[in-house]
């Protein structure tokens, strides 16, 4: 699986010779026709020679060949998971060859040769997929789950034995009430252990979200042990018996509570950016306006649909990126150079500068303003005595 680490190097490169060029191919599994699984081969293969005959038009051998040809060779080893698309960037002029099992989040199946490595359908993997565990409990056992992207691994499996009571209550009734004090200290010491496994783990951030699993009529005493920490985490709870649920259906319920969760943060992500746009605030949409937030560094977060695309030129000497379609650079008067997908260089200068990069469904709402917008620590054009001045 690739790493944040991974992902912002891959950011950082750019071709600048004429003998280099980044492939990008993402292979998206089809729904399996068979149990041969022979269209996934046949689909990946289709794919590659459409490009490497594109590429060989003009009668020159591309720089990219060599890429797409061991490509080709490995399209026979694509077969299998169905939850799993595979994306492999390389340059073999600069010696890079990256493989990368990842989830299903390319469109389709496709091969893109450029400058820099296409990492768009990437750009969702860290903020729809984050690493999320998952926290199983009742009064006699607590489990916790380690899920990130479709791996599952167990992290804990505590234990708390069911304490033995006497045959008599004793005189009065006394011992059956100290029995029954003491059973609930159990309970009680049992929810703090998992409180502070789940808070030592938030604070080594370990994981990113946090979905827990218990009976509603223990959820009140789990809730009162969990640190403010860990509450910030907690993207909701289902409930379920731990003795018979299963890893998958663990995995599974907690799938669907992070696509309801992600679900309204993108509309609140989306919303708040429209209305601070609207009021001046700490809001921006259409292009021109995040491109040119981007540049001076006041964006938090990047917020486009999934299929947004827009031409635009960037400048060959100061990397300056224009939605104006000029000839030369207005900033350094340099020649610029076509984009036809904006994203090319946009993406990538988000990850470089760790800017959280938000992938939302298309929508009518934000259709109307543009299918791009931002989120922004500040803004530039406020400086302390304009704001003093207000």
């Amino acid at each position: 699986m690739i790493t944040r680490e991974e992902l912002r190097q891959l950011a950082s490169f750019e071709c600048h010779l004429a003998s280099e060029a980044a492939v990008s191919f993402y292979f998206k599994p089809p729904a399996p026709q068979d149990k041969s699984h022979r269209e996934e081969t046949i689909l990946a293969k289709d794919v590659v020679r459409q490009t490497m005959q594109d590429l060989q038009s003009n009668g020159r051998r591309h720089p990219a060949m060599a890429d797409l040809e061991r490509i080709l060779q490995l399209a026979d080893n694509l077969r299998g998971d169905q939850s799993r698309a595979r994306a492999i960037l390389a340059c073999n002029g600069s010696g890079i060859w990256k493989e990368f099992d990842v989830p299903t989040v390319a469109a389709s199946t496709k091969v893109v040769v450029n400058r820099r490595f296409h990492l768009k359908p990437l750009a969702p993997v860290f903020s729809e997929f984050p690493r999320l565990w998952v926290a199983m409990v009742d009064r006699q056992r607590a489990r916790v789950l380690d899920i990130q992207f479709e791996q599952v691994q167990e992290l804990a499996d505590l234990t708390n034995p069911v304490p033995r009571h006497g045959r008599s209550d004793g005189y009065g009734g006394y011992d059956g009430g100290h029995a029954e004090r003491h059973e609930e200290d159990e309970f009680r010491r049992h929810y703090r252990t998992l409180a502070e496994l789940l808070k030592n783990g938030a604070e080594k951030k370990q994981f990113e979200a946090l979905v827990i699993g218990c009976h509603e009529v223990n959820w009140p005493e789990v809730e009162s042990q969990l640190h403010a920490l860990v509450r910030k985490k907690l993207l909701g709870r289902f409930s379920g018996d731990i003795g018979t649920l299963s890893d998958a259906q663990a995995k599974s319920e907690a799938d669907r509570i992070l696509h309801e969760s992600l679900q309204r943060h993108h509309q609140d992500l989306i919303r708040e950016a429209v209305e601070g746009a609207r009021s001046n605030g700490l809001g921006v949409t259409g292009l021109r306006r995040v491109l040119r937030a981007t540049e001076q560094g006041e964006v938090e977060t990047l917020l486009m649909s999934s299929d947004y695309i827009a031409r635009a030129v960037e400048c060959t000497a100061c990397g300056h990126i224009d939605s104006h379609l000029v000839r030369y650079c207005p900033l350094c008067g340099r020649a610029t150079r076509k984009l036809e997908d904006v994203c090319e260089a946009l993406v990538p200068a988000a990850i470089k500068n760790n800017i959280e990069l938000v992938v939302v469904p298309r929508s009518e709402h934000f259709d109307r303003v543009g299918n791009i917008a931002a989120l922004l620590r500040f803004r530039a054009d406020r400086n302390v005595n304009q704001l003093m001045a207000s």
